[in-house]
């Protein structure tokens, strides 16, 4: 490549990089619902348990309003199964994350032009993603059986201005 050429493809980055960080960004955040717990269950990778499908779609009703474009979830099945019915109704098709490289999570999304994600994890991975998002060690890890909340991070040209948590 010529070296001109370079110089305009990296302008060229460099200008919609600063453009997609300038953004609105509205970062919908939750734990799992609750996983089946059975003597019977897969230890690793239980399915949702009665009471977290129901709970999947009440979460699902509950943050309908903020229509995610796109959806993230880690590859276990009690995410994938929290991520559906919000999935499905939206008609977005759930994309995995490795929730040990949250910070190439958190670049995609800061990169990226869509203004509005869902991401599906876990008790000790979502609030280190919030605490990722708004640059503070606010968050703990929650207990084994916290469910329940989903946060609301709201970002304005890469500025965290309003941190919400709510009960579902």
């Amino acid at each position: 490549m010529r070296p001109c050429a370079k110089i305009v493809l990296i302008i060229f980055f460099a200008i919609f990089g600063i453009e997609a960080a300038g953004q609105s960004k509205l970062i919908v955040l939750v734990r799992h619902v609750e996983k089946d717990a059975s003597p019977a269950a897969d230890k690793r990778d239980p399915e949702l348990s009665p009471e977290g499908r129901e709970r999947a779609v009440r979460l699902m009703h509950a943050i309908k309003k903020y229509k995610p474009h796109e959806i993230f979830s880690t590859g276990f099945k009690r995410t994938l199964s929290t991520a559906e019915p919000i999935a499905t109704r939206r008609r977005v098709t759930i994309q995995t994350y490795d929730p040990a490289k949250q910070n190439e999570l958190v670049e995609k999304m800061m990169m990226s032009r869509t203004k509005r994600y869902f991401i599906v994890g876990h008790s000790n991975t979502i609030p280190v993603l919030a605490n990722l998002l708004t640059k503070k060690e606010v968050f703990r890890p929650l207990l084994e059986s916290e469910y329940g909340v989903f946060w609301v991070i709201r970002i304005k040209k890469g500025i965290v201005t309003k941190v919400e948590v709510f009960p579902y």
